[in-house]
């Protein structure tokens, strides 16, 4: 049997085990949401370490996610792999833009997992945005934000934009002195325990106008990934003067450790270069489909 072969075999196989995982227990999470708070929150994440066996991704895991505290997760944003692997670090929900929730059956699966969706088209929307993630902070629950914006390549750290913290950062957010905000660096570092080269990182990356669907077939039939997941220390919401603050500590913090771990090295040995100013301004020229993005 040629490579070809072997690759769209097993690439038939996962998807068939993916969805016989998963159209059954979907109906155990919506009876969850409905009765279980605490259980509807957990039972995702046991759902994606599964989901995570399946696609043979192997998680490499530095830090842990603060338990008994809300929790802001600021994170890279690479591929649509980063949303079963940090929900399998984690109990989370995830900030996403309101087209995910017209997705078919993604869709469904974002409101299993309790996504807050947020139209980054209208500006009066954003208030409703942060009512939303703030109740659901001062519920106790982790919250994940990718700042970025969009996905890159794997190989940087795009620069972070300021107003997605706007619904979190400042005097806005009641009991904000409980929130903490953690980073989380995510690096798809090995293919078949082979380290993968900055050329062929993008295989994984999920990006500009590149289309799911071939894209998700590829990675299914590429076989077992490594990723590394290095979550920062808790940092208080009270302790960034306001979203400006927030987003470039942030940034800086996982500029750091994507460096680092890309590179195999210490983060004290490093000193990441940052975006110019006139970066930070320009918005991403990669043409995007709506369709094709979570963020």
């Amino acid at each position: 049997m040629t490579p070809m072969a072997t690759g769209s075999l097993r690439a038939s196989a996962v998807l068939a085990a993916f969805f016989g995982l998963t159209v059954p227990l979907m109906p155990v999470q919506a009876i969850l949401l409905r009765v279980s708070d605490r259980a509807a929150r957990r039972f995702p994440h046991w759902y994606h370490r599964q989901v995570c066996r399946l696609l043979g991704v192997k998680l490499n895991i530095e830090g842990s996610v603060a338990k008994g505290a809300p929790v802001l997760l600021v994170c890279n944003h690479t591929s649509w792999l980063d949303i079963p692997v940090l929900s399998a670090l984690a109990p989370v929900s995830f900030v996403a833009k309101l087209e995910v929730g017209s997705w078919p059956f993604v869709s469904a699966l974002a409101r299993l997992q309790r996504s807050v969706f947020v139209d980054r088209t209208r500006r009066l929307a954003a208030g409703d945005a942060a009512n939303a993630i703030t109740m659901r902070l001062q519920q106790g629950d982790t919250i994940v934000l990718f700042p970025e914006g969009t996905s890159s390549d794997g190989n940087r750290v795009l620069p972070f934009k300021t107003s997605l913290f706007g619904a979190v950062a400042g005097a806005t957010v009641p009991a904000a002195e409980q929130v903490v905000v953690q980073t989380a660096a995510v690096v798809y570092t090995h293919m078949h325990g082979v380290p993968v080269t900055r050329a062929e990182r993008p295989r994984i990356g999920w990006y500009g106008d590149m289309e799911m669907t071939s894209h998700a077939w590829g990675v299914l039939k590429s076989g077992a990934i490594t990723v590394t997941i290095k979550v920062g220390p808790p940092v208080p919401l009270a302790n960034f003067k306001d979203r400006k603050d927030l987003a470039l500590k942030s940034e800086r913090a996982i500029r750091r450790d994507v460096l680092a771990i890309l590179r195999g090295r210490p983060d004290g040995d490093l000193v990441p270069v940052e975006p110019s100013q006139e970066a930070r301004r320009t918005k991403v020229a990669a043409p995007v489909r709506k369709s094709d993005k979570w963020t």
